[in-house]
């Protein structure tokens, strides 16, 4: 395994809402006999409602706060040694001082899935606040895609089978 895992056991899942991030994370975690977090899931629990809740009553910004407030508290548990997979939110690693925190901790791995599938597996999610408009659910998809290439490592995802993915997640060079 790459020396930065060694040293700073957290990798974090990043890619569009919809790449399977919380799924393939799950599987990942349980093959590392790591914990996983979901930072969406963990954000609902601690603010005692929905993301779309927060986004329409708070705004946007105040979302991608407490996001980060909530990276940053899972980042310092991994250095204390709490091995993790965090599935970040779509939006996460847009923030430069979210891609420093998690690329300073563990590995990046952009789970890179098509629009198509995207769209396939969003259609009827009505909790997901910016994928309400498909026509700017596809420019968000875009827009992102640049920000996403900064990751450590790239996993195209051409299947809905989350162990296939863990398994290419596994096979890259870093978790040799």
């Amino acid at each position: 395994m790459n020396l930065r895992l060694v040293n700073t056991p957290g990798v974090y899942l990043l890619g569009f809402m919809g790449s399977g991030k919380s799924t393939v994370g799950r599987h990942l975690a349980r093959r590392l006999g790591w914990s996983f977090f979901d930072l969406d899931d963990e954000i609902e629990a601690a603010e005692k409602t929905t993301i779309a809740h927060i986004f329409d009553t708070r705004g946007e910004a105040e979302f991608r706060r407490i996001e980060s407030e909530m990276l940053a508290q899972h980042v310092r548990a991994v250095e204390h040694g709490r091995a993790a997979v965090v599935a970040l939110g779509g939006g996460a690693f847009h923030s430069a001082a979210n891609r420093e925190l998690a690329a300073n901790h563990g590995v990046t791995v952009w789970l890179d899935c098509d629009f198509e599938r995207i769209a396939r597996r969003v259609a009827q999610a009505d909790h997901r606040p910016l994928a309400r408009d498909p026509a700017k659910l596809a420019e968000l998809f875009d827009a992102r895609r640049d920000v996403y290439r900064l990751a450590d490592v790239h996993i195209p995802v051409a299947t809905d089978d989350a162990e296939a993915v863990a398994d290419a997640i596994l096979a890259h060079p870093f978790f040799r």
